[in-house]
């Protein structure tokens, strides 16, 4: 079904997480580009800060997407602020570090709460707005740990899994029913924000995101494409794109490089983080950073990501690179 999105500055736009990293850095860049934002996480402070830089286009609703009702609350606010949304942005995430023995059932079934049962609140509720709207975009956040378990963060990978089936879900009785609604599931590499900091942590040292790590910009302008481009999906990073391709084409080997380098580049002893920032998992904490306070190389421009944004052109110029390459092999051969 062929049918366009409204540019990003007629657009009203929730946005779960918005208190911190790809949430924050995606309300920030939405609001530049002349949207409205409604800023959704737990930490009312934080939420307050950031809507007093953005200005009167930003409205707060604080409140954890796992409560029941959540999502029906955060309706009301984009309701009562501007009338009503035009994409919703799933992005609140939590997660605990350890082993499947040491989470336990509580842990996990909080990171379950909050990464998939309060996307899923999510999902339903814009669903029935966007219905009666007339059309729109669902955004979820997913991770490229849908595609491939990482070591140490069991609850948090079976959780993205589940989102990968969720939004694949959502899409199909959407497009069943006709209805001009897109679903895109974002699938970013390690991100260069606080998540680690924010995370329970059982392993031996402080967790960090392990090498290639991305800025969280890309994940911004990746969403905020996506709300004025129907996509299936996007993948941030080509990293992450990579890993998971040699996760289905070798998994063994996958799970042994893992075992081997993944417990320990998971983990900083010199740089922890900002200590007020630790362990957000059942109560917010520090919030405000877009990027993670421990300091690391990080890569802000994904010539994949843009691949994926502009298949077409991308196509045409690896056609013609290809061809002119051809040419001058044809040329060596024909000079002898």
């Amino acid at each position: 079904m062929r049918y366009k999105l409204k540019p990003l500055s007629e657009q009203v736009i929730v946005i779960t997480g918005a208190s911190s990293g790809n949430g924050l850095a995606t309300a920030r860049e939405a609001v530049r580009q002349g949207a409205r934002v409604i800023l959704v996480a737990r930490n009312k402070a934080a939420l307050d800060r950031i809507a007093a830089e953005l200005g009167e286009s930003a409205a707060v609703c604080a409140v954890d997407v796992a409560d029941k009702g959540a999502a029906e609350r955060i309706a009301k606010a984009a309701v009562d602020a501007f009338g009503g949304f035009d994409t919703w942005v799933n992005c609140a995430a939590v997660t605990s570090y350890g082993t499947l023995e040491q989470l336990g059932l509580a842990e996990q079934r909080r990171v379950l709460d909050v990464d998939y049962f309060g996307m899923l609140q999510g999902c339903l509720v814009a669903l029935a707005h966007l219905r009666r709207r007339g059309g729109g975009a669902i955004i979820n956040v997913g991770s490229i740990l849908s595609d491939r378990a990482v070591i140490k963060q069991p609850a948090y990978c079976a959780a993205k899994a589940a989102v990968r089936a969720l939004t694949e879900n959502l899409r199909m009785d959407i497009d069943r029913e006709g209805l001009p609604v897109s679903v895109t599931l974002i699938k970013p590499s390690g991100m260069h924000t606080p998540f680690p900091e924010h995370g329970r942590n059982h392993m031996d040292a402080p967790p960090r995101i392990p090498q290639i790590v991305y800025g969280p910009e890309l994940v911004a302008d990746a969403i905020l494409f996506a709300a004025e481009h129907p996509r299936r999906q996007i993948y941030v990073g080509g990293y992450g794109f990579m890993l998971s391709v040699l996760a289905r084409l070798f998994p063994r080997t996958t799970d042994r490089l893992m075992e081997a380098a993944l417990v320990r580049t998971q983990q900083t002893p010199d740089n922890p983080g900002d200590p007020a920032a630790r362990d957000n998992l059942f109560q917010p904490k520090k919030d405000g950073r877009v990027e993670g306070s421990q300091p690391m190389p990080v890569k802000r421009f994904s010539l994949f990501l843009e691949a994926q944004k502009h298949p077409l052109a991308t196509a045409a110029i690896l056609g013609a690179a290809g061809g002119f390459a051809a040419l001058l092999a044809r040329r060596r051969i024909a000079l002898g």
